[in-house]
């Protein structure tokens, strides 16, 4: 049995970003991509067949987010990272209860898909109640609870949690192994090294993904700095730069630490729209990108972007990078665009993702073109649409969303959970939040 899906349009995320004309996507029935080309060069003819108007391109893979954080969206919203963090964050966070992740991570899910986002690195508190949750919704999620060291927490039980899982269930689970479970070192210094150095024996021998703050803001990790040069150079010391590992905002850097991340193929998370809002300062993209480090694109937490819209983030992280370079050229539409889909799935290791290719799950966009920012049409030069779809279109028109070959947003909602319901779960857990 196959779907195949046909539009107008097909970006299938190509490295090149190529724009398929009159193209199909057929999808097969384990709900992986079997063809993505011209409709006219398509094989033997498919058991159905759904026309869409407009564009079909690849989830959006956002590769650093704390999704339940819908619950605290807009507390000390003014306040810099580390204050924000110990006087707003954290204390609200100690009174979080499993129900209060599931209804976040619900919510925050659905808030992604209908904007496109169909696979979300996520690191947060009762990781199980977040897996769950992203099964709920339809969507593809990369799942850590943190491994922190905070009072209150001990990071060998959080580690031992973690690794119990993982040998427990697998690294991947689920239809269309929608989970993947991850380990979440939260940062070099809310870790003691010998934490992190156990975090790098147990995911190399597991081949799991780390992911990881590093180097967000110029003041967090001072003392990590003095002592080991930088945060990358400790990292490696410890082995975690050794296996997979997902580098979340990665601004403050050097030449050398670069050349090291480089080396050692680790990945990075870009996340312009937090780090401007906190004020964290700009990441080095060009530099990244020349120094060829697989780099993707995330949200971060949705009090502190704050929002789950990853085309905001493709739109920001060409404006900054062109901004920091002074070069109108720095980061092209469809170079940002890739970081969003292919780049992602690199930077987390996966090859699954990312791209509309033959054996990649099927994670499919459409978007609709009944929208000003289309007006002239789809029969326009290849960099004009595109230019169009990033700079003028970006989510609003997202229509239909398929994971794994299952459509979960139809017509702008989502298939399987009731929006209202889940907003309201939000606004009561979030009230008693605030009223104890």
């Amino acid at each position: 049995m196959v779907h195949r899906l046909t539009a107008p349009v097909v970006l299938p995320a190509d490295p090149g970003c190529s724009v398929v004309r009159d193209g199909a996507v057929d999808i097969d029935a384990r709900g992986r991509i079997a063809y993505c080309g011209p409709a006219s060069e398509a094989p033997a003819a498919a058991t159905t067949t759904t026309a869409k108007p407009g564009i079909l391109l690849p989830g959006l893979v956002n590769t650093h987010a704390h999704s339940p954080m819908v619950l605290l969206r807009g507390m000390g919203g003014d306040l810099p990272l580390l204050r924000w963090l110990r006087e707003v964050i954290w204390p609200t966070e100690a009174k979080l209860r499993p129900a209060d992740v599931h209804a976040g991570m619900v919510l925050g899910s659905v808030e992604m898909l209908r904007r496109g986002v169909t696979t979300s690195a996520e690191m947060y508190f009762h990781a199980e109640q977040m897996a769950d949750a992203v099964l709920t919704t339809g969507a593809r999620g990369i799942i850590g609870g943190p491994i922190i060291d905070l009072p209150g927490l001990d990071w060998r039980s959080l580690l031992a949690d973690a690794t119990k899982w993982i040998d427990a269930d697998g690294l991947r689970f689920g239809p269309g192994d929608r989970i993947e479970l991850s380990y979440a070192g939260h940062s070099a210094y809310m870790l003691p090294p010998e934490a992190l150095g156990a975090i790098a024996d147990e995911a190399a021998t597991r081949d799991a993904l780390v992911q990881i703050h590093v180097a967000e803001a110029a003041d967090e990790d001072a003392a990590q700095r003095a002592e080991h040069g930088s945060v990358p150079k400790l990292l490696d010391d410890v082995g975690l730069l050794s296996g997979r590992l997902i580098a979340a905002h990665a601004v403050h850097l050097s030449d050398e630490d670069i050349a090291l991340l480089a080396s050692r193929g680790t990945g990075v998370a870009h996340c312009p729209g937090s780090n401007a809002k906190l004020a964290s300062g700009i990441a080095r993209l060009t530099d990244l990108r020349a120094a060829d480090i697989h780099i993707g694109l995330g949200t971060d937490g949705p009090s502190s972007n704050d929002d789950l819209d990853l085309w905001e983030e493709v739109q920001l992280s060409a404006m900054l990078a062109r901004l920091a370079e002074g070069d109108a050229t720095a980061l092209t539409a469809s170079a940002a665009l890739l970081l969003a889909t292919r780049g992602g799935a690199e930077a987390l290791g996966r090859d699954d993702i990312g791209a509309l290719e033959p054996g990649r799950w099927a994670d499919v966009v459409h978007v609709d073109i009944d929208d000003p920012a289309f007006a002239t049409g789809l029969d326009v030069p290849d960099q004009q649409l595109l230019g169009n779809l990033v700079w003028a279109a970006g989510s609003r028109r997202v229509q239909d969303v398929w994971v794994a070959g299952e459509q979960v947003v139809a017509d702008g909602e989502s298939s399987r959970v009731d929006r209202g319901r889940a907003q309201a779960n939000v606004a009561a857990a979030a009230q008693r939040l605030r009223s104890t």
